[in-house]
């Protein structure tokens, strides 16, 4: 069944671009292709109300619409010429303000450089960073029967997506989609203020800039015009070889919770349940790697909550382990929830219809997330249905999410990519979602007030331990950042990247020596 953002986040050929050689840069040419499009145009309204969360709406003094790395090139050079301040969008689904702050001067809008091809260059995919998961995932499987291991929103540009270490249904068994990123073709700026385009891969002389890019997130380095997929271990010999071959069928099931009936202690078992399920089911060669669960908790004022599963229909005995696992998931639970057998379909379009649905009306929305270890301890999960259950709060679009994670994941050294969560086995997403800019106090002060009781033994955040591995930089939250909301003593940076930020401020000072591309949760220059 399909679920829109808000219901589940919210509530829950090669291009004729200046290709570098690899190991080179390459100078722009003369001129700039798109034009500026300021206020004045009819595409600048659509152009700067792009981004998914409300709170945040930019007002630049022109946009560009960028269709190749030469047209990146130039309008980064422009820019820097003229001392204006630059942000990137692609799919437009920031979390926090990095785009849209009232200082952003220059728009560059990479939505329409989305080609999906197979370079023999580099015998990798070639995938335009403005690109969104929608058609990534019908291009390479129609084309060549192959995918990368993405999120489930399909409205969502690979442009922040892979560079902040992606996941998503079949990361259990693929790993994240950055242990699939080849190389990316970049145009960084240098300590002379000229910009350039660069190709930087796993095997050649810039593989310091491919590893920043393999979870350092987006905004930090230069603008990623393309990125080149291929496998860590393939040759890429052929293209069908270079990628993970898609399933051929899922099946998929939902429990169906209702508020109404659901006790405390019921609830407490239930998630005690799944979270126990994971843990002990963490590995890459489980027979449950390829199944994929996201408990969907929102408050209590939505009526229910959702258990959405679904796994490789080719695994053996798929059937059975699907029932085994609802079993496991309703044990010691009175009353029991509604299950909904929603069968077998083919991949992609399978894929489709449980695929988190863009909405039309875009709401406001404050995010915050978390890495798993182990699971919660049961004063937390008393936390977690205290907020949920909160009765001075109407939040039906709010919900705090469970998503399953670690298996091959974890199979990567913490230092082989800037991703260093590699010991993990479920990453959670607490969200805010509203409508009115009136209700902002409220909802910001209820995601905040559950997540600090989340946490509260350890200072309102995460800090890694032996529990927690701090957060996710593609769930980007600034209150981390902030003294009054972290009181654990450990910055925000530790929090995401654990002993990997050194490293990356080091690949800043190289590839960004001027800071030109920065935001509020940015690498700093060392």
């Amino acid at each position: 069944m399909p679920v829109s953002r808000r219901g589940l986040l919210a509530g829950t050929a090669v291009t004729g671009a200046a290709l570098a050689i690899p190991g080179t840069a390459s100078a722009a040419p003369a001129a700039v292709i798109g034009s500026k499009i300021g206020p004045n145009d009819a595409r600048y309204q659509d152009l700067v109300q792009r981004g998914q969360n409300r709170r945040f709406v930019g007002k630049p003094e022109y946009a560009r619409v960028i269709r190749s790395t030469e047209d990146a090139v130039q309008a980064v050079q422009e820019a820097v010429r003229s001392g204006k301040r630059i942000a990137v969008r692609g799919g437009g689904h920031c979390f926090e303000d990095f785009v849209d702050t009232s200082d952003i001067q220059v728009l560059l809008d990479m939505s329409t450089y989305d080609e999906v091809t197979w370079d023999p260059q580099y015998k990798a995919f070639s995938i335009g960073a403005g690109a969104v998961l929608e058609t990534v995932y019908k291009e390479l499987f129609y084309g060549w029967g192959v995918t990368v291991p993405g999120g489930g929103c399909l409205a969502v540009g690979v442009g922040g997506h892979f560079s902040g270490g992606g996941y998503g249904p079949l990361s259990r068994k693929y790993g994240s989609v950055v242990d699939h990123l080849y190389g990316v073709e970049i145009v960084v700026v240098d300590a002379r203020g000229r910009a350039r385009s660069v190709v930087a891969t796993r095997d050649n002389a810039h593989k310091d800039l491919w590893w920043a890019h393999t979870g350092g997130g987006g905004g930090n380095f230069g603008v990623v015009t393309r990125y080149l997929m291929r496998s860590a271990g393939s040759s890429g010999r052929t293209p069908a070889e270079s990628l993970p071959k898609a399933p051929a069928a899922l099946r998929a099931s939902l429990l169906v919770y209702d508020w109404k009936t659901t006790t405390q202690a019921g609830f407490i078992r239930t998630l005690r349940n799944w979270l126990d399920f994971f843990e002990q089911h963490n590995t890459a060669d489980s027979p449950y790697a390829t199944l994929y669960a996201p408990f969907i908790l929102t408050h209590s004022s939505a009526g229910q909550f959702l258990l959405s599963t679904q796994i490789d229909a080719a695994a053996p005995n798929a059937a059975g382990l699907m029932a085994a696992f609802n079993a496991a998931m309703v044990e010691g639970v009175d009353p029991k929830p509604q299950v909904l057998d929603t069968g077998e379909g083919p991949f992609l379009h399978t894929t489709m219809q449980r695929s988190i649905a863009e909405t039309p009306t875009p709401n406001r929305g404050k995010f915050k997330a978390a890495y798993l270890r182990k699971g919660y301890t049961d004063a937390q999960l008393l936390a977690i249905y205290q907020g949920l259950t909160d009765a001075s709060y109407n939040g039906p679009g709010s919900s705090i999410l469970l998503v399953p994670y670690g298996g091959k994941v974890n199979s990567v050294p913490s230092n082989a990519t800037a991703s260093a969560q590699r010991d993990v086995f479920c990453k959670m997403v607490l969200t805010a979602a509203w409508d009115n800019a009136a209700d902002d106090e409220a909802n910001l002060a209820w995601a905040r007030k559950v997540y600090s009781a989340i946490y509260k033994d350890t200072g309102g955040v995460p800090v890694p331990n032996a529990y927690n591995a701090g957060s996710y930089i593609n769930y980007p939250d600034a209150d981390l950042a902030d003294p009054a909301y972290n009181k654990s003593g450990v910055p925000w940076h530790d929090l995401y990247y654990l002993g990997n930020y050194p490293r990356l401020q080091q690949v800043k000072s190289t590839w960004d020596p001027r800071n030109v591309f920065h935001h509020r949760l940015s690498i700093e220059l060392k």
